[in-house]
């Protein structure tokens, strides 16, 4: 079965920075393309679109966080990695990976989510 595991996240003060990492794990054929969303605190808050990097590393970015978070992928590991620079309390969030993977024993490929993790910021 194919999971998503994240690693990173935790708390930092405006200004700092904070690598993620999220790793494919399981019978996993191939990866399209891989992404980071996150989710604010709030109950109306929706899942939103931060970074966004295609199997072939073409990259799309949040304006948000243009110039600040960099998207990046390792196609052999199965990783997707996420470094912001220059936060700000309004990164504050939970943050979620999302890869499309085919896996070994299927011919289609399937949306999977990781749990999330929590990158507070403090001012």
């Amino acid at each position: 079965q194919v999971q998503l595991v994240e690693s990173g996240g935790g708390l930092v003060q405006a200004g700092g920075s904070l690598d993620l990492s999220c790793a494919a794990t399981g019978s996993i054929l191939r990866v399209n393309s891989m992404g980071w969303y996150r989710q604010a605190p709030g109950q109306q808050r929706e899942r939103e679109l931060v970074a966004h990097i295609t199997r072939g590393a073409v990259e799309n970015y949040q304006d948000s966080v243009k110039g600040r978070f960099t998207i990046a992928r390792d196609n052999v590991l199965n990783i997707v990695y996420l470094h912001m620079n220059s936060l700000k309390p309004e990164d504050t969030a939970v943050y979620y990976c999302s890869m499309d993977v085919q896996p070994t024993d299927r011919e289609t490929y399937g949306t999977y989510w990781g749990r999330g993790t929590q990158v507070t910021v403090f001012s």
